[in-house]
């Protein structure tokens, strides 16, 4: 059974409808390829016809061409827009080279791809293009603004050569009439001369005369100036006495008036401070009065005791004052501590703080015996001398024997 294979030139219309790029952007790719069943070489024809002897035409087109389609969506999805719109070259060679290596091993050859026509339903195309629009206009734009400056610019330099040739031409009339001016002022310089000289003569002569008149003046008013100065220097120097007998004493005074206010008033708060202590020290001895009298009627009691009761003598009195001894010292120091401020005032040689408070009051302990001997005639000192004495002899070797 004879079958045949065409080895004609096959033209495909490659179509890939909205295919998204490298950046996502959907468009539609329509390329022209030219393929054919290679016949030239046996190898390429033998696989052409393993695979496709028994096929008609139309069916070797359609395998070729879902071959190319497919590589041309490759190509798309790995090349952005703007490299498929600006380098058309790069995507057919792109899409030439991976399909002829498939489509080799079926026998068949690529003989041509083109890219046809590229679009997009976004109107992603359309921006590319308004911006070369915006482009190719501003570059425009840019051109006939240089090339109006340019023109301005000549302009300019043949208005500034204009004005330079006007600025010579006018300088050179300028100096033709500096020159007559000069000549003419010379002129006139040399007629003014003689007429100033003979002026200048006159008002030289005019000039030494008014000159001795104000040196006469001026002498005058020197020693109208000297008698001024002399006059001021008294007139100082009796301010000076003046401000002497007006300011200078009273505040000599003023200030030992304040001297005298400031002594007075540290006199006045060392006397406040005795004061007050001496009033404190008054209280004391009122309140120890009051003690006193209190302790007198106290023994006077005691006494009519010991004379109702013969045993109740003199040890008992004395035991009975020792007992009530801490007592009176609890009462002569109460108004001490009663008192919210106390100034204390030392000349230097007595005791002063917490010593001498104590010492005032052990100093009114101190004239109790003196009262008690007074108002009932026991002798307590003696009392407790005796009691001593008699401790001792019973200490002593002699009684232990």
């Amino acid at each position: 059974m004879l079958q045949r294979i065409s080895l004609n030139v096959m033209t495909l219309n490659v179509e890939s409808p909205r295919v998204y790029t490298a950046q996502g952007v959907p468009i539609s790719v329509t390329g022209i390829a030219q393929v054919k069943v290679q016949g030239q070489y046996e190898e390429m024809l033998l696989a052409a016809c393993e695979q496709f002897l028994g096929k008609s035409e139309s069916e070797v087109q359609e395998v070729a061409l879902e071959t190319l389609e497919g590589h041309q969506r490759a190509i798309m999805g790995s090349m952005s827009v703007e490299e498929i719109y600006k380098d058309r070259k790069k995507f057919n060679q792109n899409v030439f080279e991976v399909a002829s290596s498939d489509l080799i091993n079926m026998g068949i050859t690529v003989l041509s791809y083109t890219l046809k026509d590229i679009h997009d339903d976004e109107g992603y195309l359309d921006a590319l293009g308004m911006a070369r629009t915006a482009e190719v206009k501003r570059d425009a734009r840019i051109g006939e603004a240089e090339a109006t400056r340019d023109s301005q610019i000549k302009e300019a330099i043949a208005e500034e050569e204009r004005m330079a040739a006007k600025y010579i031409n006018d300088t050179e009339i300028a100096k033709a009439q500096r020159d007559f001016e000069l000549k003419k002022a010379t002129y006139d310089m040399e007629v003014q001369a003689k007429k100033a000289e003979a002026e200048l003569a006159y008002e030289l002569q005019a000039a030494k005369t008014r000159q001795k008149i104000k040196e006469e003046q001026m002498q005058i008013k020197v020693i109208e100036r000297a008698q001024e100065i002399l006059i001021q220097e008294q007139e100082i120097q009796r301010r000076e006495k003046e401000l002497q007998a007006t300011i200078k004493q009273p505040a000599d005074s003023e200030k030992f008036k304040l001297e005298k206010l400031a002594e007075a008033a540290r006199n006045k708060t060392m006397l406040e401070a005795e004061a007050e202590a001496e009033a404190i020290r008054v209280k004391g001895e009122a309140e120890a009065y009051a003690v006193e009298a209190k302790a007198r009627a106290e023994a006077l009691i005691m006494q009519q005791k010991a004379e109702a009761q013969k045993e109740y003598k003199e040890a008992a009195m004395l035991e009975m004052f020792l007992e009530t001894l801490p007592k009176v010292a609890a009462e002569v120091a109460a108004p001490l501590s009663q008192a919210k401020k106390l100034t204390m005032v030392s000349t230097g040689t007595s005791e002063i703080g917490a010593a001498k408070l104590t010492g005032e009051v052990m100093e009114i302990i101190t004239r109790m015996p003196n009262m008690v001997k007074t108002l009932t005639g026991v002798d307590i000192t003696k009392g407790i001398s005796d009691s001593q004495s008699s401790k001792a002899a019973w200490a002593s070797p002699s009684s232990q024997r």
